[in-house]
């Protein structure tokens, strides 16, 4: 089984950051200023041994690769921020994976499509980096920057083809045209095609039953999100508290008029409290999902956003690495048997600030590694990992 974590690179100084943020702002700075909102509540996240480390030192990819070989993570998913007129954001770790040839692990990109704004801190919803797509002068300078990566031969490939992720495909106007130029332009330059793969969770739970996007390939279950759209559908007091806080993300299930009702008449009291969801009911929804042949299942270690969005918060609680040790080799089990997928997503590598890493940490040291380690060995996965 090939474990694929997702990778957050924001963990180093850039001016844009310093400009919008404060100078010096990293993602350890959101993870830092976490505070506790109820008893029980685990708040910061402290890296092991206070490691708040730079992704511009060399040795600390040294180090994420040896902890990710040896504990059965096969590759990190880069996010990548590619924006209007080929302007980029955090590109620095990823540049610097592709030209490290000794840093011996997999890997691949997921596009982060969307605008870049102020919502991830509760502020507003300003625009501060926009997302254009263009026309096709545009559309080919983006590939042919990311071309030299699927060349690479530790590049993902699904059936051959290097995998690329697409967060938002349901906001690229132009997708169809743009994929079909990207595909062209893989074949001329060797590569047997491109595998593009869906990841947002709520496009993509949409999508499990209306007809197929022929410019997607495949689509990911993207944890807990994909999981926790339905249960929010499910309980109405849920349904509607998450219609007023994230609307945007309902807009698939409920027409204007019903979320602008909601809205006058639940939407007065200001600022929601945070979001509980219980651990285990979360993991049992996901173990229970319905398997479509063009799905590929995703994990999750814990979740905890209030280090960025405060009382505000989606905060899933009861995690531990024993339950997800418990929980994983249940699902690497139906990753095989019955979705008949070698490949299987964790979320997440390293979401200091949203409560989401199998990196050590304080509280656990390596023990969620161990966890994947030891779910890979009980399932006789571990010598393909």
């Amino acid at each position: 089984m090939k474990i694929i974590s997702f990778y957050l690179p924001q963990f180093h100084t850039f001016p844009e950051n310093d400009e919008w943020w404060g100078k010096g702002f990293t993602e350890w700075t959101n993870t830092k200023k976490a505070k506790p909102l109820f008893e029980g509540h685990y708040q910061p996240h402290i890296p092991y041994h206070n490691d708040y480390y730079d992704l511009t030192d060399h040795s600390v990819m040294v180090r994420q690769v040896n902890d990710a070989n040896k504990y059965g993570v096969y590759g990190f998913c880069f996010y990548h921020y590619w924006f209007k007129d080929g302007k980029m954001l955090m590109e620095k770790p990823v540049e610097h994976f592709y030209k490290e040839k000794t840093l011996n692990l997999h890997f691949c990109i997921s596009w982060a499509n969307e605008p870049w704004t102020r919502r991830w801190d509760g502020g507003s919803k300003k625009v501060l980096m926009p997302q254009e797509y263009g026309e096709e002068k545009e559309w080919i300078n983006h590939f042919y920057y990311i071309l030299p990566l699927f060349l690479d031969k530790r590049y993902i490939r699904i059936n051959g083809k290097p995998l690329l992720l697409l967060y938002k495909p349901e906001i690229i106007p132009c997708l169809d045209k743009m994929i079909r130029v990207w595909r062209d332009l893989a074949l001329s330059n060797g590569l047997p095609g491109l595998e593009i793969m869906a990841q947002g969770s709520t496009y993509c739970r949409y999508m499990s039953t209306r007809d197929k996007n022929r410019s997607i390939d495949s689509y990911l279950m993207y944890e807990p999100g994909y999981t926790y759209c339905a249960l929010a559908l499910k309980d109405k007091k849920s349904l509607i508290r998450n219609i007023l806080r994230y609307n945007q993300l309902f807009r698939h299930y409920f027409p204007r008029k019903i979320i602008s009702m909601l809205k006058r008449e639940f939407g007065k009291s200001g600022q929601s409290p945070w979001d509980l969801c219980d651990y285990d009911i979360l993991w049992n929804a996901i173990l229970k999902n319905k398997v479509y042949s063009s799905y590929y299942p995703g994990a999750f270690t814990a979740w905890d956003n209030s280090a960025r969005r405060g009382a505000d918060a989606r905060i899933v609680v009861g995690s531990t690495p024993d339950k997800f040790e418990e929980y994983m080799t249940k699902l690497i089990k139906k990753a095989k048997e019955e979705f008949h997928k070698d490949y299987l997503f964790i979320n997440a590598w390293n979401e200091w600030a949203e409560g989401a890493h199998l990196e050590a940490d304080e509280k656990y040291g390596y023990r969620y590694l161990r966890a994947l380690r030891s779910a890979l060995v009980s399932t006789g996965e571990w010598e393909n990992s």
